[in-house]
């Protein structure tokens, strides 16, 4: 067995640099006063020795860690890998990273994960959704750092929200059902404590369908979030056979819709002429689908890159941030008139 090397050190770029140990670390915080040749001497060495430069006691000292905390429900939804994406491109853009965690729908693991991620000291931490248990918004409240909340619109922030009220993207596409004829509407999903937005989706649905004077009683649970395809083909089924009158279905997510869509289609029930059906989320198997699906695009990739502006703008202390609505809008396919 090979005995063990040690890793390269400051010293050891010095001496080969023909610097000091201090202008060695200098150079790699980027310190204005270093002239451009050392610098570059300084790195020559370092990529010649195989030197990563460690900057957590760097950071430690100047309370910049230079990272965010993010926490989202899960890891393979496009909605959030999008919003994401969005918050790491303006992060990165600032030479900043994001640290990510997924809760997997379930507040308890949220409160965990962010009372683990403050222990690294993030400069900022973004969660998903505005409900959490008592202590994980403790925790957030005492964190002092930017805490912004994002997939909603919380009436009582911890600090900022970027988001919209899932209730009225909800309500806004019972409003046009309603307004193209649809009557006997039912909603697929949503009925599981654990997806917060997905109750608050549902919940904006049976206010929708009051408002209308209509019933708001066909009501079809889909199982434990995340909703799959497969639990929406099941809850259309289970639809279809309580209450085969209903005209459109309204789903808590494009994924549920199109596994709905997919079991009309095995039974022979005509979309829409038959059964219309919406979805929630704008995914993209929405828009290449055969019919192609109603949805919700609730801008999730937006959703993130105004949230990396929000941090930025609160960590560099300019002008007077504040919390940030995005408007969802509604794209009407073929699965709906």
């Amino acid at each position: 067995m090979k005995p063990s090397r040690k890793p390269p050190t400051m010293a050891d770029i010095a001496r080969i640099a023909g610097v000091s140990p201090m202008t060695v670390s200098r150079a790699f915080r980027s310190d204005s006063l270093i002239r451009s040749e050392t610098r570059q001497a300084i790195l020559g060495a370092a990529e010649e020795l195989g030197y990563v430069f460690d900057s957590t006691a760097s950071n430690l000292r100047s309370q910049r860690t230079g990272f965010v905390a993010v926490t989202i429900p899960s890891i393979n939804n496009a909605n959030f890998a999008d919003t994401v994406g969005g918050l790491s491109e303006v992060l990165e853009g600032a030479g900043m990273q994001t640290l990510l965690g997924y809760t997997n729908y379930d507040v308890h693991k949220e409160e965990q994960l962010i009372e683990q991620l403050l222990q690294r000291k993030p400069q900022a931490i973004v969660v998903t959704g505005g409900k959490h248990t008592p202590r994980a918004r403790k925790l957030l409240e005492n964190a002092h750092i930017p805490v912004i909340e994002t997939w909603d619109r919380p009436a009582e922030p911890i600090g900022y929200y970027v988001g919209f009220s899932n209730a009225g993207a909800v309500r806004g596409m019972v409003d046009h059902f309603v307004a193209v004829g649809y009557r006997r509407i039912a909603f697929l999903g949503g009925d599981a404590s654990r997806d917060t937005r997905g109750s608050d989706r549902r919940h904006g649905f049976v206010e929708a369908m009051k408002y209308h004077g209509l019933d708001p009683s066909r009501l079809i649970a889909a199982g434990t979030p995340p909703i799959s395809m497969r639990e929406g083909a099941n809850a259309m089924a289970a639809l279809l056979k309580q209450m085969p009158d209903t005209e459109a279905v309204i789903c808590v997510s494009d994924l549920s819709a199109f596994g709905a869509l997919a079991e009309c289609l095995r039974r022979g029930v005509a979309v829409p002429e038959r059964m219309a059906i919406g979805g929630f989320g704008n995914y993209e198997i929405g828009d290449i689908c055969v019919p192609t699906l109603t949805t919700i695009d609730a801008r999730a990739r937006l959703i993130g890159e105004k949230a990396g502006i929000l941090i930025l703008s609160i960590l560099a202390g300019t002008g007077e941030p504040g919390s940030i609505t995005i408007a969802p809008e509604l794209l009407v396919r073929e699965s709906t008139r």
